[in-house]
């Protein structure tokens, strides 16, 4: 408990040394809070997802860029608690489970496997405009293409490439985000 304390402590110091550059940033474009204060949900609690909010939610994985404006990808929105907990073991009551399919072995696909990585991040980003906890998922996909794509009513000849969890959040679920690089060490300008 101690070292959580220490760690929530640094993390919460090192958010407010940066809250300043950030809040400037917003409010001449508060259009950009979602994408820079934005992490990946830890803490879901029970609670559910609103249908008009999913509906958006998904039109924004719809809308999202995609190579020649393909749009290759299918989405299949798990709401069933029990086919979900086979997909993420750690699911709570309401989550909504949405996994992006595309055409092919979700391994080798690549054009499509990016293409469906925007329309993740996409709903990623809207869960949490909207107020929702969300976090993107890989590791489930081979489990999922292997064991579950007739459970899960994938197109033939579609394989999951990514999934999306989507849920309500603890109110200090910042707490358990994780930190970001400082832009010095991944940014070059030439």
């Amino acid at each position: 408990m101690k070292k959580f304390t220490i760690c929530a402590a640094i993390l919460c110091a090192l958010c407010l040394s940066v809250m300043p550059t950030l809040d400037a940033q917003q409010s001449s474009n508060p259009g950009l809070q979602p994408i820079l204060n934005h992490y990946a949900t830890r803490n879901f609690v029970a609670g559910a997802v609103l249908k008009a909010d999913l509906d958006l939610i998904l039109q924004a994985g719809i809308r999202a860029p995609s190579a020649n404006n393909r749009q290759p990808w299918q989405f299949t929105v798990v709401q069933n608690q029990n086919l979900a907990k086979q997909i993420v073991s750690s699911i709570v009551a309401d989550n909504v489970l949405i996994i992006i399919s595309a055409v092919g072995d979700g391994k080798t696909n690549g054009s499509q496997i990016l293409d469906c990585a925007l329309a993740a991040e996409s709903i990623y980003l809207a869960a949490q405009a909207l107020g929702y906890g969300s976090r993107i998922y890989t590791g489930p996909m081979d489990a999922i293409n292997r064991n579950l794509k007739s459970d899960l009513g994938l197109p033939n000849g579609y394989s999951a490439v990514a999934l999306v969890r989507v849920g309500r959040v603890q109110a200090d679920a910042v707490s358990g985000a994780s930190s970001r690089k400082d832009a010095n060490a991944v940014v070059n300008y030439k």
